[in-house]
């Protein structure tokens, strides 16, 4: 029988590594086995048939009672297992009301005409040949500029994808620009908290950390920036050939006025002055109530006889708005805060299943085991790689993909002489923007629930965030740039 006494704490910046000596590798496999054998399974039934429109969450609530079982057999306490999922629980209070806003300032955006005037303006702005790669461009710029990727998509992303989708443009091409461009910003810009935990846990200071990544990054965007360039060239234009028809359509529906875009400025304002996303969110939704009320007085009258409760139900609940013109009836359509709640319940069955792997040790134990293999420069790279991936898999979160691998290979970096840099650039080249590529990663969750389009449609798209694992071993690999702690390091 296994003792618990092999259980030991490690907190780094308010996350707990719990170590289990006594579980081994395959004992510590087993959930995620059984977890990815159901969601392939699942996958083969159209629109998650076997369980229902929430057959993910339901899922990797499976996968957390088959880890709680793995743990009540090595006698981890219950305990620690649930101290564990409400610390995870916990840790996304913050981002759960950040979707629910989301889905209010999307329902009020709608409802005040501020999406369907950037729909209407950007139209005459943004034509199909440069779109893609504009996309990239100024996502980028927010980004950076807030420190923040799902500040951007909850934003100008929404926006794009109104854009782009008049325009004719695959959803997922267009998704996967805004998510391209926002993670490189994010990723660069030392207001991002995820620039500035990566280095902390690497033993690294900012600015050298974010000088450091340019050497990996620029290219992985430049080569976004040529493909999304490539690929314009082969978008079928034909939904795009009668603007005049579309922008018509637009201009009998709304009210539009160049007043509307005050609602996001003052949203992008406040963020770049350092307020809070909560904060500076509901003043977008309050804002942009007021505007209803000001420009949109018919388009509440048709929603309701209430236009009070035409706002309110829009904050709330589905909101749909006719036009002359069918194919932006799909487009001007807003599920308001219920529109995120299966998102919302996805986060939080991910928590479940992360917080459960983490209290029985599982966590480490994956990533001691990728450590053990690690013989050559290039194979601590490829295991500290892989070791983010599989906890952006496994534990569902982005920053338990930086702190456990950053914590358990810091000594190895070290011990083969190379600068700390070099771990912190590979953890968030592989931890940072691969979370996005997981469906029920809190990010991909989230930037799924907020773009409106699936991890699956947006995920071979999204080039920027899985071309940098590779580009960060390209380089391991050739031995480019690798600071070595020495003088004598390249």
């Amino acid at each position: 029988m296994k003792d618990n006494s092999n259980l030991s704490k490690i907190k780094v910046d308010d996350q707990n590594i719990i170590e289990n000596k006594e579980l081994n590798i395959w004992e510590a496999l087993v959930p995620v086995i059984i977890l990815m054998g159901l969601l392939f399974y699942n996958i083969q039934f159209e629109d998650g048939a076997m369980l229902g429109d929430y057959s993910n969450q339901f899922i990797l609530l499976i996968g957390g009672l088959i880890a709680a079982i793995v743990g009540f057999f090595n006698k981890v306490p219950l305990f620690s297992m649930l101290t564990e999922i409400y610390e995870n629980l916990k840790s996304i209070f913050i981002p759960v009301m950040i979707l629910l806003l989301v889905g209010a300032l999307a329902g009020t955006w709608l409802v005040s005409g501020v999406i369907p005037a950037m729909v209407y303006y950007g139209l005459q702005v943004l034509s199909p040949a440069i779109f893609l790669p504009a996309c990239v461009v100024i996502c980028a710029l927010i980004s950076i500029a807030t420190g923040s990727s799902w500040t951007t998509s909850a934003t100008v992303g929404i926006a794009l994808i109104g854009i782009g989708t008049a325009l004719g443009i695959h959803t997922g091409m267009i998704a996967g620009a805004v998510i391209s461009g926002a993670y490189f910003g994010d990723k660069m810009s030392p207001l991002s908290d995820t620039t500035n935990l990566a280095p902390a846990i690497a033993g690294t200071d900012l600015f050298t950390h974010i000088r450091y990544m340019t050497i990996t990054t620029v290219p992985s965007i430049l080569i976004t920036l040529v493909a999304f360039a490539i690929l314009s060239t082969t978008i079928d234009t034909t939904g795009s050939t009668d603007l005049s028809n579309l922008l018509g359509s637009i201009d009998a529906a709304f009210n539009i006025t160049p007043w509307l875009f005050l609602v996001p400025i003052a949203v992008i304002a406040l963020i770049l002055m350092k307020t809070k996303p909560l904060v500076a969110l509901a003043v977008g939704v309050v804002f942009a109530a007021i505007f209803a009320f000001i420009f949109q007085s018919s388009v509440l009258n048709e929603l309701h006889d209430s236009k009070l409760f035409a706002v309110f139900a829009s904050v709330i609940r589905d909101t749909q708005i006719s036009t002359e013109n069918e194919s932006l009836n799909e487009l001007f359509t807003s599920g308001g805060m219920a529109g995120m709640l299966w998102t919302i319940y996805l986060i939080i069955s991910a928590m479940i299943f992360g917080g459960i792997m983490d209290g029985i040790g599982a966590l480490a134990r994956v990533t001691r085991a990728l450590l053990s293999v690690a013989t050559t420069v290039f194979g601590l790279f490829a295991s500290t790689v892989v070791s983010c991936l599989g906890l952006n898999v496994i534990a569902s979160d982005q920053y338990l993909a930086i702190v456990i691998p950053g914590k358990m290979f810091k000594n190895a970096f070290d011990d083969r002489g190379l600068a700390p840099q070099n771990l912190s650039r590979t953890l968030e080249d592989s931890g940072t923007v691969t979370s996005v590529l997981i469906p029920w990663n809190t990010c991909g969750a989230y930037q799924s629930g907020v773009l409106g389009v699936g991890v699956a449609e947006y995920f071979v798209y999204a080039i920027f965030n899985w071309l940098s694992p590779f580009t960060t071993l390209f380089f391991a690999a050739l031995n480019i740039k690798i600071k070595q702690l020495s003088s004598k390091g390249g």
